[in-house]
């Protein structure tokens, strides 16, 4: 166990952050999916022959799948109500995600969240590291929530202070701003202090299918004396972690891949590693570009 208040241990054991082989395992056989000659995902080999039910909308080929309906969004709804239908499609939402390759790009179609799994299509998640700081600004605590028994994935997982996808019309900062208060009570003035971090990329197979997802990472420094308050039950509890200790935990297998990843890139940022493990995993941190997209940003804030 961490000593409270202390730092991360400086030396590297195996079996340590497994997030990290995690956010890129892929093991199931899987074929391109195209819209327009565009490859936006990939769909299960398994899954194919479900998929010969609308050849009107969806050709199979060598090459993968490709859409190719004159009204995209009408055929992707009809096709993932039946595919929820057989079992093929989990976790039912109602939340609108698009269909892209890159933040801010026009959609190239519009699909229930829950679908981007089936399809493999690109996701964005905005995720928040709360945490108090010494009078020098340095760390030494951080908020860590357990994600409600009640969820649709990961239920009972040790999870960042605030996080959730971004859906269709939202920015990642935007649906910070959302989350910060539905999931710890957190006004939009306090809110909008967050400071980018890095974007991190996971490319993996999970329960529901395959999940290819960019999350923005941010730093919110709260008062000490605040106390987050969940507002929409999607957490079960919230503790307020010597930074050590949250870094333990985020090595373990105690939280979401994707929460231990933002975890790890906030304790690189702010080197309360080791310095051998900083070393280490500064090189195999699976980051993209810090805030590649202005959108991401707060508004107080310049791509950096």
């Amino acid at each position: 166990m961490a000593r409270p208040g202390g730092y991360a241990r400086s030396g590297l054991s195996a079996g340590r952050w497994p997030a990290l082989a995690a956010a890129h395992r892929s093991e199931v056989p899987r074929v391109p999916f195209a819209i327009d000659g565009v490859a936006v995902g990939s769909v299960a080999a398994a899954h194919l022959d479900a998929l010969r039910a609308w050849p009107d909308w969806l050709a199979l080929d060598e090459l993968g799948v490709q859409l190719v309906a004159a009204d995209r969004n009408r055929a992707l709804a009809d096709v993932n109500a039946a595919l929820r239908t057989r079992g093929l499609i989990h976790a039912w939402r109602d939340e609108t995600y698009a269909v892209l390759t890159r933040l801010g790009e026009p959609p190239l179609a519009l699909i229930e969240r829950a679908s981007a799994r089936f399809w493999g299509t690109l996701t964005f998640g905005a995720h928040a590291n709360g945490y108090v700081a010494d009078a020098a600004g340095r760390p030494t605590h951080l908020w860590i929530a357990r994600r409600s028994l009640h969820k649709a994935t990961d239920p009972g997982k040790l999870d960042n202070l605030v996080g959730g996808g971004v859906p269709f019309g939202q920015t990642p900062f935007e649906t910070l701003e959302r989350e910060g208060f539905e999931e710890a009570g957190l006004p939009a003035e306090l809110m909008r202090q967050a400071v980018p971090g890095g974007v991190i990329e996971l490319a993996c197979d999970i329960a529901e299918g395959f999940m290819h997802e960019q999350v923005h990472s941010f730093d919110l420094r709260l008062p000490a004396g605040l106390t987050p308050v969940n507002q929409d039950g999607e957490v079960a509890e919230l503790h307020c972690l010597p930074v050590a200790e949250a870094i333990e935990l985020a090595a373990g297998d105690a939280m979401t891949t994707d929460a231990a990843l933002v975890t790890l890139d906030f304790a690189l940022r702010h080197r309360v590693l080791g310095a051998a493990e900083q070393a280490d995993l500064s090189a195999r941190i699976p980051a993209l570009p810090r805030a590649q997209s202005a959108q991401a940003l707060s508004p107080n804030q310049s791509k950096l």
